[in-house]
């Protein structure tokens, strides 16, 4: 199942369609598996995944399958660059794995 949301995902990015607020579930590696709202926020496939008591993580593609990544880890406030450059997993495409720190951040 997770592969066919990531296929779904996937396409929607590289079509450029709107996915404001879908639900879907998300992976980080410091919090697990958890039913969160992915948000397109431009072109080029940069997304938002928020859910209630998680960090808000935005990942900006830089270029094709690298990625900058900020994330909010409290209520109202203010983004954090996270260290090194998120590259796209090349075993599951709706993930993001962080050069500097091995973090994965993934949204099915």
């Amino acid at each position: 199942m997770r592969r066919a949301l990531a296929a779904l995902v996937i396409a929607t990015l590289s079509l450029g369609g709107s996915a404001l607020g879908d639900e879907a579930v998300c992976y980080t590696s410091d919090d697990g598996e958890y039913p969160c709202a992915f948000t397109l926020l431009d072109d080029a496939g940069s997304f938002e995944i928020a859910a209630d008591g998680m960090p808000t993580f935005q990942v900006w593609i830089d270029a094709p399958g690298e990625a900058s990544v900020g994330a909010v880890f409290e209520p109202g406030g203010r983004s954090v660059g996270l260290p090194g450059t998120y590259l796209r997993s090349e075993e599951d495409g709706a993930c993001w794995i962080g050069s500097e720190t091995d973090t994965e951040i993934c949204a099915w």
